[in-house]
């Protein structure tokens, strides 16, 4: 039997309950192969009891870890449960976390971006969210690691003002090779809802975005 095995899966999330039921039939066949070895062993010859002593002891210790497990799985739960409880005061909040989405309210949208390193040219290009492109922003910022803030004035190419609503926003910038140079944006907006996924509360934004509590950069 591959007690190895049994321990692994014990810490696993989750990986008590699956261990348990593993080391139950585990604990079973041992058993079974225990009373087969006595029972047809030469009385002239006993059998030599180390291998399974060492064995069940092997077993008992597992046994122990597997109970501690649970524990901490029970412990870990709850914490979560006390962290979601917080997080149900962000809803109504305005929050400020990653995403491409932009929010368009009042002819006027505020979002940010940073660069992963030095950049020749930045355009930071606003669409809809079927895609389509509205403006081009171009001459932006270029210096790395660092948070640009910017301002849509909400008006299109032609210089036209666009309805209020949600927005797409991507940040086209390369290096003097013409290289493309990897970015971030984030932008704000109001927590609608609070969800939970994989067991870890998920903020649902007005803006459409989904973020994690703790990849929030501010709350205002």
């Amino acid at each position: 039997m591959d007690i190895a095995r049994i321990a692994s899966a014990a810490d696993t999330p989750n990986g008590a309950s699956v261990a348990k039921d593993k080391l139950d039939t585990d604990y079973q066949s041992f058993l079974k192969l225990l009373i087969a070895q006595v029972s047809n062993q030469d009385p002239l010859e006993p059998m030599d009891s180390t291998t399974f002593v060492s064995q069940l002891a092997q077993l008992t210790q597992v046994e122990q870890s597997i109970v501690t497990n649970a524990n901490l799985e029970k412990i870990n739960q709850r914490m979560a449960n006390v962290e979601a409880l917080s997080d149900v005061q962000l809803i109504g909040r305005e929050v400020t976390a990653e995403t491409d989405r932009i929010e368009l309210r009042d002819g006027r949208a505020a979002l940010s971006y940073s660069l992963a390193q030095e950049a020749e040219n930045v355009t930071v290009i606003i669409k809809s969210i079927d895609g389509t492109v509205i403006r081009e922003l171009t001459g932006q910022p270029r210096a790395s690691k660092v948070s640009h803030d910017l301002v849509w004035d909400g008006r299109d190419v032609d210089g036209l003002p666009v309805p209020d609503g949600l927005f797409q926003v991507t940040v086209a910038a390369s290096d003097a090779t013409g290289n493309a140079v990897a970015y971030q944006t984030e932008s704000s907006s109001r927590v609608e809802e609070l969800t939970f996924r994989d067991g870890y509360p998920l903020l649902i934004l007005r803006n459409g975005a989904e973020a994690f509590a703790g990849s929030v950069k501010s709350v205002r």
